[in-house]
């Protein structure tokens, strides 16, 4: 796989590459610019060769790719019985919260955050409490648990996890984890965790999916996750999601049957190629990806003052600190009108996300260092 390839996307339907103007590089949305791997693009084109295409089911094997996949990538058990499939994540966990609460009732997020979640709760009639992650000197945020015990404690019904988290790039540790279990399991609160993410973990850190913990805590916790952002196919609104719980599972069944539909039969036969024959392919992107994360988080030290990063222990997403630039705007309007670089308002985060800036860099390395070149270019105006 040549991960330096730079495929032309203004000509597709890319929602990424056309927002902007032609002038302006896009670094903002969550997909790859990376070609999608190859055992995908075969698998598509024989299905696509056969010509008919009606109401379809799960294609045999796709369950036990995945379980072959979570023990090979999370090193934990799952069985046929306890997945099911969704057309998005952000369509899940808003389902779950619809479904596993009541109108009112309370649910848990831990801002900045991913806007999706942070929008979530409120969209179907709940209230949503904020457990701001603590920002640390070094750049890395910490969970308040404090804060967290004293939300939860209020009446929460559900929280709702980000792991890893979207913007910051935490991996949340086993004890860390295990204590929001602990303080859930103890206020008889849900989780719902939107684990998208989950592969895409660097050196050092390994992700721990929550409901892996116990089976107490499999009992109150649905997880999200997909092949989406793993495999770059996010265009083919095809989710998972596992719920170890009878009972839960049957409830989001059952409701989402009238309400949601199911995933489409490309997306399905993309999605068993992805996770049953392109594992080497993941590898290849994690290695290009943590060597681009590298690269991103040395050129902000040492050549964009006013700027600064913590190192993500995953996801392909930089959150950079601007709050050092001496500017009267956002630093994403800043960086869209002196760099012609499009990149995420943290605002949109929430409120502890203002003066950051969100970038995408699972990207060829030519073109991130084109936006890093564009971005020093407009902080040396300053």
């Amino acid at each position: 796989m040549n991960f330096d390839q730079i495929i032309d996307r203004r000509g597709t339907e890319s929602f990424k590459w056309n927002y902007y103007g032609e002038d302006v590089l896009p670094m903002w949305i969550a997909d790859m610019d990376f070609r999608s791997p190859e055992p995908v693009i075969r698998a598509l084109q024989d299905r696509v060769s056969h010509g008919i295409f009606g109401y379809g089911k799960v294609p045999e094997g796709l369950k036990e790719a995945i379980i072959a996949h979570v023990a090979k990538r999370h090193h934990c058990e799952l069985a046929e019985e306890e997945i099911s499939f969704i057309s998005g994540v952000v369509t899940g966990f808003t389902h779950a919260i619809y479904s596993l609460t009541e109108p009112g009732d309370k649910v848990l997020i831990q801002t900045p955050v991913y806007r999706p979640i942070l929008i979530g709760p409120e969209s179907v009639g709940r209230q949503c409490l904020h457990n701001p992650l603590v920002l640390k000197a070094d750049g890395k945020y910490e969970i308040d648990f404090d804060d967290f015990e004293e939300k939860i404690a209020s009446g929460v019904k559900l929280f709702l996890l980000c792991n890893p988290h979207n913007p910051v790039g935490r991996v949340f540790n086993r004890e860390e984890l295990s204590r929001i279990a602990e303080i859930c399991l103890e206020n008889d609160v849900l989780i719902c965790s939107d684990e998208i993410h989950c592969d895409l973990i660097y050196s050092g850190s390994q992700h721990t999916p929550i409901s892996s913990l116990s089976p107490e805590v499999s009992d109150i916790s649905v997880t999200y996750f997909a092949p989406s952002k793993t495999f770059n196919i996010a265009g083919f609104s095809t989710s998972v999601y596992v719920a170890k719980n009878p009972k839960m599972r049957k409830q989001l069944s059952e409701s989402m049957r009238m309400l949601l539909g199911h995933p489409n039969i490309l997306g399905l036969h993309a999605a068993r190629a992805a996770y049953r024959d392109s594992q080497d392919w993941l590898d290849e992107a994690l290695n290009y990806m943590e060597a681009n994360r590298d690269f991103l988080v040395s050129f902000v030290s040492e050549e964009l003052p006013g700027l600064d990063m913590w190192c993500p222990e995953g996801t392909f997403l930089g959150w950079l600190d601007c709050r050092g630039l001496d500017i009267n705007q956002s630093p994403a309007d800043f960086f869209l009108e002196k760099a012609k670089v499009g990149l995420n308002d943290g605002a949109d985060f929430g409120v502890d996300g203002k003066g950051f800036v969100r970038l995408n860099f699972g990207c060829p390395r030519e073109m991130l260092v084109d936006g890093l070149e564009r971005i020093k270019s407009a902080v040396m105006t300053l």
